[in-house]
């Protein structure tokens, strides 16, 4: 199964390159103690693929 996953995460590329003339989608999630959001594009084949992400521990500060 691990040869499998590493194969699928190495196939094709994970991050692709933004092109702001295809639709582009953000997708966030939050909970108490992280916050994380994900730019996505719509390929050619009709895929969303990746464009940038970033995911953060929250600070207690940043908590309350």
């Amino acid at each position: 199964m691990f040869r499998k996953l590493k194969e699928w995460f190495t196939k094709e590329p994970v991050v692709a390159a933004p092109d702001l003339d295809k639709k582009l989608r953000v997708e966030v999630d939050t909970s108490d103690y992280v916050m994380g959001g994900v730019l996505s594009m719509e390929g050619e084949d009709g895929k969303w693929r990746q464009v940038a992400f970033l995911s953060k521990s929250l600070n207690e500060t940043e908590r309350n």
